[in-house]
């Protein structure tokens, strides 16, 4: 096995079984070979935890990875026209053996101009920063005695111009410092790692992960409240009705209870803190925020099902009941990765909050992530379609 891909595998597998770094198939990782010709990344929509020698991951020649941001006309193309366009070259760029159907990651192009290992995460403590208000500002006094300062990149459409950006910005700063970033932190868009060795990189992770908490409000440990199997039921049959009888679709709906979602329902501000998305995968496996549920009425949740339909909007899978828990409605493969995102989401939306307010992707940018094809691939993947 070459060693670049050993070491894919290592940091791919060390950082995905952790929920609070990056949750479903979300996340992505990279690294380059010795020679600078080909560089080793993770497969779209697949999960790091599960990668191995045989499947996860794709090979690419670095040079026409680095050719589709290079190439000024995709910028003139309409983005139903060119990201589809980006995704067949970016397989076209592959040079491995693979019969699957397994794609780069969409965000290969942007990998291709950082440093030979890439760990991109979806951390929560990285996510209270990048979604909040005043998150940038914030970000300093943590990391006030690093050599080099991380990179803030603003809120950029994810696909071809992300890519564009953080490569004009990485050649800036190269200018600027004589040395590439190290730590990219991307308005919603999670934490860039980037680094010489696949160890430096881990640690590197595991002390911006570190620096982000301690300045954060964390869940407190413990028992959780006693809820009666009753309520539990009772609140259960209530959502599937309402899911049923709102969307039209019968669903499984699975129950989920732990600290953090006790002490956020117990918030005063917790029906406001869940108006509006916060980034890209709480959109695509989530379809948006929980629905807060103050009382467990089939007829008032259906309604609101029906509204979010008929403004266009995805129908929430995902319902906070107040003094129950955290209810989802789905298949027994994705209902656990909505539940990780909700408990990411809510643990960005308290100390957001608490930072000046929570940044929302706003209808242009969510229309986009819903219409982008890559999104809806991502997905297909995680519901065990092919």
């Amino acid at each position: 096995m070459d060693n670049a891909l050993a070491e894919l595998i290592r940091i791919s597998n060390e950082t995905g079984g952790d929920p609070t770094l990056v949750q479903g198939g979300g996340g992505n990782t990279s690294v380059k070979t010795a020679d600078g010709q080909y560089m080793y990344i993770k497969a779209s929509g697949t999960a790091l935890k599960d990668m191995n020698e045989r499947q996860g991951w794709r090979r690419l020649r670095l040079d026409l990875a680095r050719s589709v941001v290079l190439d000024k006309s995709l910028a003139k193309m309409p983005p139903q026209r060119r990201e589809p366009e980006v995704v067949n070259r970016l397989l076209l760029a592959c040079d491995d053996n693979i019969k699957t159907v397994a794609r780069p990651s969409v965000e290969a192009h942007l990998h291709a101009w950082l440093d030979k290992c890439v760990i991109h995460l979806h951390p929560s403590a990285a996510g209270a920063y990048h979604n909040a208000k005043n998150g940038r500002a914030k970000l300093e006094k943590p990391f006030k005695d690093e050599p080099l300062p991380p990179l803030w990149v603003p809120y950029t459409d994810p696909g071809y111009l992300l890519a564009k950006r953080i490569a004009r910005l990485v050649d800036r700063y190269q200018g600027q410092f004589g040395k590439g970033p190290a730590i990219l932190f991307l308005a919603k868009h999670g934490l860039f790692i980037t680094e010489r060795t696949a160890a430096g990189a881990l640690r590197l992770v595991r002390r911006v992960i570190s620096r982000c908490n301690s300045k954060l409000r964390q869940p407190r440990t413990g028992k959780t409240r006693f809820v009666s199997q009753d309520r539990i039921d009772e609140a259960k049959a209530c959502i599937e009705r309402a899911y049923s009888d709102g969307t039209g679709e019968k669903a499984t709906i699975w129950y989920y209870n732990n600290n953090a979602i006790e002490d956020f329902c117990r918030q005063r501000n917790a029906k406001k803190m869940l108006v509006g998305c916060l980034t890209p995968d709480e959109l695509v496996y989530a379809n948006g925020p929980a629905m807060w549920v103050e009382k467990c009425d089939p007829q008032s949740i259906a309604r609101r099902l029906r509204r979010q339909i008929e403004r266009e909007r995805k129908p929430s899978v995902a319902f906070l009941v107040k003094g129950v828990g955290l209810f989802v409605a789905g298949t027994e493969k994705i209902a656990p990765t909505v539940r990780d995102i909700v408990l990411y989401s809510i643990f960005i939306r308290t100390n957001a909050h608490r930072m000046g307010g929570i940044c929302i992707l706003n209808r242009r940018q969510e229309d986009f992530i819903t219409n982008w094809e890559s999104e809806a691939f991502r997905k297909k993947l995680a519901n065990g379609q092919t």
